[in-house]
């Protein structure tokens, strides 16, 4: 089976199919001419031109540098893409990525490697590749360990009993987890929200007042050192009573 195509003075006429195929695919999103596309029009331009008005060389030669500037363009668009993921190894960065059913998912992490697949770079995070075009933002290093720090912080803080119901029994694991929010630099501290600030400064006060009140609690004396009451006559040991009757003879 053959193919043909109708001409109509110089110009390539499409049937009903053929247009409703170029309809979908200017409609479609990132449909833009690469350089295959564009040296497929330059060559059904010089088959199917008007034998009576063909293009002239000078129209030619034209249209080939055209072809070489879009060439070189993608060429150094691709030689961007690769650099760039090259200078993503080693560092945090997030991904959304969306799948067949529309669902929309996030992941983040450190880039381990870049691969390469049909000249296109693929990034290598927990295990998994994703492709460059998924990249949505790239973090510090020290953005996310203070970001992870706080974050296990407050995990801990929310793990602890109430504020009301803070004793002695459990102040020792109470301090334990304020001292973590002591310890952290201005930098971590301004990860920590407001809410979580104010329940910290809340258990420290709470904190003290228990101590406080161990503090103060009176010492029991030994059982040795109890006062005897008064007019109790003292036991006397045999051994006592014996010495005095020999130094009365």
């Amino acid at each position: 089976m053959s193919i043909g195509a109708i001409v109509k003075d110089g110009k390539l006429v499409e049937n009903a199919s053929q247009s409703s195929s170029t309809d979908k695919t200017k409609g479609r999103k990132g449909s833009d001419m690469d350089k295959d596309a564009f040296l497929q029009l330059l060559v059904a331009q010089m088959k199917y031109q008007d034998p009576l008005e063909p293009t002239s060389n000078t129209e030619y030669v034209s249209q080939y540098a055209q072809f070489s500037q879009v060439e070189q363009m993608s060429n150094m668009a691709k030689n961007m893409d690769l650099n760039r993921a090259s200078s993503l190894v080693g560092k945090y960065v997030q991904v959304s990525t969306t799948e067949q059913n529309g669902e929309t998912k996030s992941a983040e992490g450190k880039v381990d490697y870049v691969a390469y697949e049909n000249g296109k770079p693929l990034l290598s995070i927990n295990g998994n590749l994703y492709n460059m075009n998924d990249l949505v933002t790239v973090l510090d290093e020290k953005y996310v360990n203070a970001y992870d720090k706080v974050l296990d912080a407050t995990v801990q803080l929310n793990k602890l009993p109430g504020v009301m119901n803070v004793s002695a029994e459990n102040a020792k694991e109470v301090s334990k987890v304020l001292d973590i929010f002591a310890n952290m630099t201005d930098y971590e501290l301004g990860f920590v929200a407001k809410d979580t600030a104010d329940r910290v400064i809340a258990y420290k006060r709470k904190l003290d007042e228990v101590k406080a009140a161990e503090n103060t609690k009176p010492e029991e004396k030994p059982k040795s050192e109890e006062t005897k009451p008064e007019g109790e006559a003292s036991e006397v040991k045999p051994e006592e009573s014996k010495t005095e009757e020999n130094s009365s003879k």
